[in-house]
């Protein structure tokens, strides 16, 4: 799983079927230390996330999984919503 951080709504007046009734996010990938890593990317959101909040989530055939449709084009997902990250060093 990778962090992102949703940074934008996607509106799409016709979808494949299987996404029909399903929210889409623009996010922005995070490292670790959140902060920017690549390039924003369209997401399926079963979840209800909002503009600024931390998330997690998937690419390729683990995103699609989400979905409960066998067959269908998703290639990023949120899995879930952060709430708190703490890093520990190693020394």
């Amino acid at each position: 799983m990778k962090f992102g951080k949703i940074i934008g709504r996607v509106v799409s007046t016709q979808k494949v079927e299987s996404f029909e009734g399903l929210k889409l996010v623009l996010v922005q990938p995070l490292n670790e230390k959140l902060e920017v890593a690549g390039d924003a990317l369209v997401a399926v959101d079963t979840l209800q996330s909002d503009i600024g909040q931390i998330v997690y989530y998937e690419t390729s055939k683990e995103a699609s999984r989400i979905i409960e449709k066998e067959m269908n084009p998703c290639d990023a997902a949120v899995m879930g919503i952060v709430d708190d990250i703490h890093l520990t060093t190693r020394a």
